[in-house]
């Protein structure tokens, strides 16, 4: 299906939440494919990993009672067409990795929900094909309460790699990834 063109190399973004962010807040960053993804060529990004990393402030530490100020969730989403603030349904085909991270806020204890987390699709032949030229994370908080005082940043580590398809498995994907915006 697809040749490697490139070892695998590693694309982060970082989206932060903000200090005092009420329930429900929800923040969206980007990562551009531009130089990576290219029609003519049917050149292609092939995902391999997707890690989602959560730290609180301006420490980078990661004590979770700082993080938020009430019992909670924080969620993240990688997708591949742009979903505004929302978060996506599982069986949407543009959702390349989420996960979720359960705060008891009292205990000072985190435990990882997992869908698709964490994300290892393997190599070449198991990893996802994206044929966008942008990812889009979308972060948030879900309790009771605000988030910390010193705001909450969740990255994105994207293992991947570029790849060349034949013309007909260019077609395919492309065709899969633009028929969920309709």
């Amino acid at each position: 299906m697809a040749t490697s063109k490139t070892g695998s190399f590693w694309l982060t973004e970082t989206v932060i939440i903000d200090a005092g962010s009420a329930t429900t807040a929800r923040y969206e960053g980007t990562i551009d494919l531009g130089a990576y993804v290219d029609v003519g060529d049917q050149q292609a990004v092939a995902i391999e990993q997707v890690d989602f990393i959560w730290q609180y402030g301006t420490t980078f530490g990661q004590y979770l009672a700082g993080m938020v100020l009430d019992d909670g969730a924080l969620g993240a989403q990688l997708t591949d067409l742009n979903p505004g603030i929302l978060y996506v349904r599982a069986d949407d085909n543009n959702l390349i990795a989420s996960g979720a991270l359960n705060i008891d806020h009292g205990n000072n204890v985190g435990s990882v929900t997992n869908d698709f987390f964490p994300d290892v699709f393997g190599k070449l032949d198991e990893s996802r094909i994206i044929v966008n030229d942008q990812l889009y994370l979308t972060v948030g908080w879900d309790g009771a309460g605000n988030t910390g005082a010193n705001g909450i940043r969740c990255t994105v580590r994207i293992k991947c790699r570029v790849v060349k398809l034949s013309t007909k498995d260019w077609m395919a994907i492309a065709i899969q990834s633009t028929a969920a915006d309709n």
